[in-house]
């Protein structure tokens, strides 16, 4: 159910996706910024929380600069097995997410590891558990990772990406930052000084500052934000959008590199758009480009979806709306 939001509480829930201030008093500081107070923040933001708007305020961690790795599983599964799979599936600490998606190919995960010996012997595991085949399709490229919905539009736009910290390079944590990301991966109350819970025997609060700042700027964190259940916020169609990429589709002056790349390029501006990737291929399905797209509506997504097609030239695509979502929440790391 769709809660009524007020003026207020929509500025708020983008500001919150943005990120937390870096300070003694973050909720203080967005207050100046909202022109209210420190108490009405807090009050809109609790509020927030109660109605099932915002799930958590965590740290957003990058596991590749963490040294892991992670792959998108496709399967079809029949719908009198589907219980018994998909609790086993969401018992698996490496997933993620885990969605019921309206075709042939009905379940979709993401699975994170540690390798991809790790990946391949958790997907065959599986499969031999239950006698389906489960297909890896693993991002190959990046084109947009950007989780924010813009609670002001009624589900018609995402907030505008704010991109990447930097390149996804393995940082080797030190005590004291595996100590603050483990907690910060918990999340963080709602309350005057949130980031006090970070402190701990030889962790002052000024540590606690400097070791997050130094986290951000490798790239360990992308932000410390909201995350929010954008149903509740007008997003109520969901569709995972593949199409196949072809070299004679942007004519013979670009390489089949650059083909994908312009054709990923323009899928991710769309601004309902929250993820675009290239991933692998598997027999009988040949989609080398992924978009996760949200929006108020299905004729929404379909007039974006046939103007991308007509303009990139695009005749091999599928649509796989979700239908259940039977697991998101982040991976939570050891240190």
């Amino acid at each position: 159910m769709k809660p009524h939001l007020t003026q207020f509480q929509k500025q708020l829930c983008n500001i919150l996706q943005d990120g937390l201030p870096l300070c003694s008093k973050p909720f203080a500081d967005i207050a100046v910024f909202m022109h209210s107070s420190e108490t009405e923040v807090l009050s809109e933001t609790a509020k927030l929380k109660a109605q099932g708007v915002i799930r958590r305020i965590c740290a957003l961690v990058n596991h590749r600069a963490l040294g892991g790795i992670s792959t998108l599983v496709a399967a079809h599964v029949p719908e009198e097995e589907l219980g018994a799979v998909v609790e086993v599936i969401n018992a698996i600490p490496g997933v993620s997410h885990n969605y019921l998606r309206k075709h042939f190919y009905n379940l979709w995960f993401t699975l994170q590891g540690r390798s991809n010996r790790e990946l391949k012997l958790e997907i065959r595991n599986l499969a031999a558990r239950f006698d389906i085949e489960f297909h890896s399709l693993a991002a190959e490229r990046v084109f947009k990772l950007n989780v924010r919905f813009d609670a002001k539009s009624g589900g018609q736009r995402l907030l505008p990406d704010i991109g990447q910290n930097g390149e996804d390079k393995h940082v080797r944590l030190t005590r004291n930052q595996g100590l603050i990301l483990q907690k910060l991966q918990e999340g963080l109350d709602i309350v005057t000084l949130p980031f006090d819970i970070l402190q701990g025997k030889d962790i002052d609060r000024q540590t606690v500052f400097r070791t997050i700042e130094t986290l951000l700027n490798k790239n360990v964190i992308r932000r410390i934000a909201a995350i929010v259940d954008h149903r509740k916020l007008g997003f109520t169609a969901n569709v995972m959008f593949c199409c196949r990429i072809l070299p004679e589709q942007f004519g013979p002056e670009l390489t089949a590199e650059g083909q994908i790349t312009t054709a990923g390029k323009k899928l991710a501006k769309l601004p309902i758009v929250s993820h675009c990737y290239q991933r692998k291929t598997f027999q009988g399905w040949p989609y080398n480009l992924y978009a996760m797209m949200h929006a108020g509506s299905m004729g929404q997504i379909q007039h974006m979806i046939e103007k991308f097609v007509r303009d990139c030239q695009i005749n091999d695509y599928e649509l796989l709306p979700t239908q259940t979502e039977f697991k998101k929440e982040p991976v939570k790391y050891g240190f």
